[in-house]
């Protein structure tokens, strides 16, 4: 379905990108995410639910915003968690164990993976548009750890791997909306290609050694816990400056189209494909819900009640795919999973904790 036809059919509106009616675009959103709950919804009904409970894991990159929702997501299941990371959070979870490393020290590496049953890998840049300016060290940073978690997972004889990757980089400009997993991979930055090469990698491994692997291919995530101050994180970042009643500047005309995903709902598909043994092994998580960056930025200001006007226009960027929404239709068959929370929702959390915590 293509995109243009998408909104003239479902929704009847010219654009996402003019000032948003906070009433239409409620009733946009809910339209949105009642055709996705309905679609996934069939397939919820036919799987039993998947359960990590008391399988020992290992989460690297569990101090970062994805990893300590993972972490206390499958806490909460039931399951062994160790987290290794460069730093400890100052705010953790009490009820797993921690080790403070560099995902470049084998040895610790090689004694954190000992005695596990599985990993799950969330350990990389996340900047593409740093990455087209040093390739290399992009490629260092996540192709390379890649090989190397997957070695010393081999040696200490794992027997599962699932590994964040960028949905919203691999797949490059899409024909089509919302993106299967079947659709071509054409990045565009030196970041989804590394991300694209890490997945092949395990893929590699997983037929060469036999490990069972499942790759999660994660939209735009947001939600309480992102940090405003890193390059990514729209919404984080948004939110942070309406607070602050200070001007925001998007990339280009506010045009660019973007699947948001609540954090919770991520940890959620994480902790599902963990207990996963089907035949999948790459598996879009996203809402299916297409949001311009006009619009996410728009509506961040109206809710935070900063002056809109305070949004202004800078010229574009090269490395920033124009459109990407993920297709879930597969990962609610396979799993059962669908996300539960819409953006209206996510954002009053997200706005509440900021202003509690930063």
């Amino acid at each position: 379905m293509q995109l243009n036809g998408f909104f003239r059919r479902s929704a009847k509106l010219p654009d996402f990108v003019g000032k948003p009616s906070e009433s239409r675009d409620c009733r946009v959103e809910r339209r949105f995410e009642a055709i996705a709950a309905f679609k996934n919804g069939l397939a919820v009904t036919a799987s039993p639910k998947l359960s990590a409970r008391g399988v020992r894991c290992l989460v690297l990159g569990a101090g970062g915003f994805i990893g300590k929702a993972v972490c206390d997501a499958l806490v909460n299941e039931g399951a062994v968690v160790t987290g290794f990371g460069r730093s400890i959070p100052d705010v953790r979870n009490q009820e797993m164990t921690w080790l403070q490393a560099n995902i470049s020290d084998r040895d610790a590496l090689a004694g954190a993976l000992a005695k596990q049953d599985a990993v799950i890998h969330l350990v990389g840049t996340t900047d593409p548009e740093r990455s087209n300016a040093d390739p290399l060290a992009d490629l260092s940073a996540n192709a390379e750890v890649t090989i190397s978690v997957l070695e010393l997972a081999r040696n200490a004889g794992l027997s599962r791997v699932v590994m964040a990757s960028s949905g919203g980089t691999v797949y490059g400009p899409s024909y089509k909306t919302p993106i299967p997993e079947t659709a071509p991979t054409n990045p565009i930055s030196a970041y989804g290609v590394s991300k694209l090469a890490s997945e092949k990698y395990l893929a590699v491994f997983g037929r060469l050694y036999g490990i069972e692997h499942c790759v999660l291919r994660i939209s735009n995530p947001y939600g309480p816990g992102q940090s405003p101050m890193r390059r990514q994180g729209l919404v984080a970042a948004a939110v942070w400056r309406a607070l602050r009643a200070e001007v925001f500047e998007i990339w280009g005309d506010g045009s660019v189209i973007r699947d948001l995903i609540y954090i919770d709902d991520v940890a959620r598909a994480f902790v599902q494909a963990l207990a996963y043994h089907g035949p999948e092994t790459v598996l879009n998580v996203g809402s299916g819900v297409a949001v311009s960056v006009r619009h996410v930025v728009e509506n961040v200001y109206a809710a935070c009640g900063a002056d809109v006007s305070l949004v202004r226009f800078r010229p574009g960027r090269p490395a920033d795919v124009p459109c990407n929404v993920l297709a879930t239709d597969l990962i609610g068959g396979e799993l059962g999973w669908r996300p539960f929370v819409g953006w209206v929702e996510g954002l009053a959390k997200t706005i509440e904790w900021m202003k509690r915590t930063l």
